[in-house]
């Protein structure tokens, strides 16, 4: 009995969260490809066993091509346009694309499509800790056939939730899952802080309320890192929540839906990223409530 070969495939996006994922796939046994504008990334890549690219060269013979990029606007440089991957990519393969991005972009995206390539939209939640791991949730919209067509490079990477056949439903979820994440690290954060004022050791005070009713993954999550201050590792950007924060925003305004906490957590991302911390990890939210309120002498985790 003859197998099936694994589906050839190009991962656009080998940053902090995807080259995990593609490392995840290569270890699956397909035939992987990263993509990077940055050397330094390609580098990171080729000396864990991965080939990178530039450009994405490698779609125009793969069966699926993951987009893994930041942003909107990212995402339609990498699709659209002349030197878009959807005029490289040859009939029958698959767009994936996994960017938290909005249902508009995915949209924009699929509908500028050639009928010879599917569109799905899959992002994605769990961060590096679940990339790593093969752990992530998948947020995936799409025909079901092409869902299943594409299942094996979905399943290495972690659970599919089936959000439907309509492409931008993904997104919808996403959003949903990004309103709770934008809020839960600010409100870690604020808690954090507040113990500090209060006059109480926040290493003592983290693991004290980290397993109680009050608790959430990103307060068990980030808060070690909240703690650390600003040279703490980076998984995750301030300037990722900017954007993450702002485009649950907007889609609210968009539907006309009154919400106040994200509000208040976009207010916080921003605060933090004109302070000049876009780049430093996003649990140094933190160092908004600091600036606010000095910390006394020798508290932990204030700006050096």
């Amino acid at each position: 009995m003859s197998s099936v070969p694994p589906l050839r495939t190009t991962f656009i996006g080998i940053g902090a969260i995807g080259l995990p994922m593609a490392e995840q796939l290569l270890a699956a046994g397909f035939d992987v490809t990263g993509v990077d504008p940055f050397a330094a990334q390609r580098a990171k890549a080729t000396d864990r066993g991965l080939p990178a690219e530039q450009t994405p060269v490698s779609a125009a013979a793969a069966d699926v091509v993951v987009c893994m990029v930041a942003t909107p606007e990212q995402l339609r440089a990498a699709a659209l346009g002349e030197a878009g991957v959807l005029r490289r990519m040859r009939e029958g393969s698959v767009l994936v694309v996994m960017s938290t991005v909005g249902p508009r972009a995915v949209h924009e995206v699929a509908d500028a499509a050639p009928p010879t390539v599917a569109v799905l939209d899959v992002p994605v939640t769990g961060g590096v800790a679940r990339a790593v791991t093969g752990e992530l949730t998948l947020f995936a919209s799409g025909d079901p056939a092409t869902i299943d067509h594409v299942r094996p490079v979905l399943e290495a990477l972690g659970t599919i939730v089936d959000c439907g056949p309509e492409i931008g439903q993904g997104q919808s979820y996403k959003a949903v899952n990004q309103l709770l994440c934008s809020v839960h690290i600010v409100a870690a954060a604020e808690a954090l802080a507040f113990a500090d004022e209060l006059g109480l050791d926040p290493q003592k005070v983290l693991p004290a309320v980290a397993g109680g009713a009050g608790s959430s993954w990103m307060l068990s999550d980030r808060g070690p890192r909240m703690l650390q201050g600003l040279d703490a590792e980076v998984t995750s950007t301030i300037g990722i929540f900017v954007k993450d924060s702002t485009l649950v925003k907007d889609i609210a305004d968009e539907i006309g839906f009154d919400a106040p906490l994200v509000t208040a957590a976009q207010a916080k991302y921003l605060a933090a990223k004109e302070a000049g911390w876009e780049r430093k990890d996003d649990s140094q939210v933190i160092q908004t409530y600091r600036r606010q309120f000095p910390p006394r002498p020798g508290a932990s985790g204030a700006p050096g």
